[in-house]
């Protein structure tokens, strides 16, 4: 009776893991990356403080996430020298290459279709920052009162930030290893704690039963 009662108790908890693990709540915005090398790196700074130099690279990615560990990344492999090549030098002015990514149609607001992911050269002045640059060529931008960037070319239409609850998608699931939290991999601690609970009292019942017999 009482080892029943305890493989129930274990149960529920894997049960309630994997539910927790299943769905999750995630913010719908615009993330903003920068290019190192062939990898995307998610920036320090919001678009209306970086400052990139001639010859950067810039992402966004429009899509639901928990977190900047969890974001999903700009899609493409697109180089400076690939998205500036039509868009030559100019004495006094930077060229920044920007990727805009506006996701997946399961991450877009109801009734909205995501746009086709594009790239764009930015020519702007030498102390230009990325939102500016972002400006020049993905008009209309739409901010809500606290800065935040709520729309890319239009994108989306309306909502800004808005928490929703989301289905973990293998490509929410893939961050780097310095960006993976304990929950990434493997159980929870709590997860772990719960069964290791089970199996203290479960060996102590055992026990008192042997004890008794």
């Amino acid at each position: 009776m009482i080892r029943r009662a305890l493989l129930l108790l274990l149960a529920s908890l894997l049960l309630c893991a994997g539910a927790g693990r299943a769905q999750a709540a995630g913010y719908r915005y615009w993330s903003f990356w920068e290019r190192d090398g062939e990898q995307w790196v998610y920036a320090t700074q919001g678009p209306s403080l970086a400052r990139p130099s001639d010859g950067d690279v810039q992402g966004f990615r429009f899509a639901v996430s928990e977190d900047s560990a969890n974001a999903a990344r700009p899609r493409g492999k697109a180089d400076f020298a690939t998205i500036c090549a039509k868009t030559p030098a100019q004495d006094g002015r930077k060229r920044v290459a920007l990727v805009i990514d506006f996701g997946t149609p399961p991450d877009a607001p109801e009734g909205e279709t995501p746009p086709a992911a594009r790239t764009a050269c930015a020519r702007v002045s030498p102390d230009a920052t990325t939102a500016e640059a972002l400006a020049a060529v993905a008009k209309p931008l739409r901010y809500d009162t606290n800065a935040l960037l709520c729309a890319i070319a239009g994108y989306p239409e309306k909502g800004c930030g808005e928490q929703v609850s989301q289905q973990r998608t293998p490509e929410h699931r893939t961050p780097s290893a310095e960006q993976k939290s304990p929950s990434d991999d493997g159980p929870s601690l709590g997860l772990v704690a719960g069964i290791a609970v089970v199996v203290v009292l479960g060996g102590a019942a055992i026990w008192q039963v042997r004890r008794r017999g």
